[in-house]
């Protein structure tokens, strides 16, 4: 769980389409309210799509239970055998825990299943997270907690919360460390500091980097 106060916009690629929905979040136009993720099946492959493009897809109490419902119908669909997390839009993956709806995330903290979706289960399938953009605190935290992470060239990764204080409480401080080593998680967790997908590519965080627009296309191939 983490924060959603971003430096600048890199570039990104296209939003993937909609198909079956879970909860609720920001206008659309017309009166109409998206949701604010959205599982789809492409072939063996299911989709999730974290959608609230208003706040750098950064997620509140809602979301999170809308994750978490999305994770169990991907579990229980056995013609799925991976399942691809993603950010609509493309500017940005997860920027975290949406701090202006902090109140959203009561009883949160304690669920057995994680503050952000299901970043304290274990997923019986491989996954894999398409990352284009800011990939933030819960947002990273979600990201380590899949298999292989794919991102474009232009996302930026980093645990800015804890220039607030902010703690990582959805598995980071467990994760980070067993996929880059105990020296580079302490840095990018006691600083605070964001580093570009190179970075992220050269210390083993990432699995591959692509173009920008790339990301989703590249999971679904793997998938």
């Amino acid at each position: 769980m983490s924060e959603s106060r971003l430096p600048r916009d890199p570039d990104g690629g296209p939003a993937p389409g909609t198909s079956a929905e879970s909860g609720a979040s920001g206008p659309i136009g017309d009166g109409a309210v998206a949701p604010p993720v959205r599982y789809e099946r492409i072939g063996a492959a299911a989709l999730l799509t974290i959608d609230r493009q208003h706040r750098r897809n950064a997620v509140d109490g809602p979301t999170a239970a809308a994750l978490h419902d999305a994770y169990l119908r991907f579990e229980d669909d056995e013609q799925a055998r991976v399942l691809v997390l993603t950010g609509a839009g493309g500017l940005s993956f997860c920027a975290g825990a949406d701090l202006k709806a902090t109140e959203t995330f009561a009883g949160r903290l304690e669920a057995g299943e994680g503050p952000m979706g299901f970043t304290r289960l274990t997923p019986s399938k491989p996954t894999i997270a398409a990352i284009s953009g800011f990939c933030l605190a819960g947002g990273l935290e979600l990201a380590l907690w899949c298999d292989l992470r794919i991102a474009t060239e232009t996302s930026t990764f980093g645990c800015p919360e804890r220039r607030w204080g902010v703690p990582l409480v959805d598995g980071g401080t467990q994760r980070l460390p067993r996929i880059v080593g105990l020296g580079r998680a302490l840095d990018l967790i006691l600083t605070g500091r964001m580093i570009d997908a190179a970075e992220a590519m050269s210390m083993g965080l990432l699995t591959e980097v692509v173009p920008p627009g790339a990301h989703l296309e590249r999971a679904l191939a793997l998938a």
